[in-house]
């Protein structure tokens, strides 16, 4: 298993977290992931042969926000 986290722009309220949060954990390979909405992050922890961190960021956007893998 492998952990990114992601930088995400536009959320604002637990509902915004809730689309995010619902869309990482419905990936399939993602086995945990927990959105931070004050510090507008989320730490992912999935299989890495099964989904990519780039697959991982675009599920984000998907559900209408800017996210990408932090360095």
């Amino acid at each position: 298993m492998k952990k990114i986290k992601l930088n995400i722009t536009g959320m604002s309220c637990n509902h915004c977290l809730n689309r995010v949060q619902t869309a990482l954990t419905e990936l399939e390979g993602v086995e945990k992931a927990k959105v931070n909405l004050k510090k507008a992050t989320a730490s992912v922890k999935f299989d890495e042969m099964i989904q990519s961190p780039e697959a991982i960021a675009n599920a984000v956007k998907e559900v209408g926000y800017q996210a990408e893998v932090a360095k």
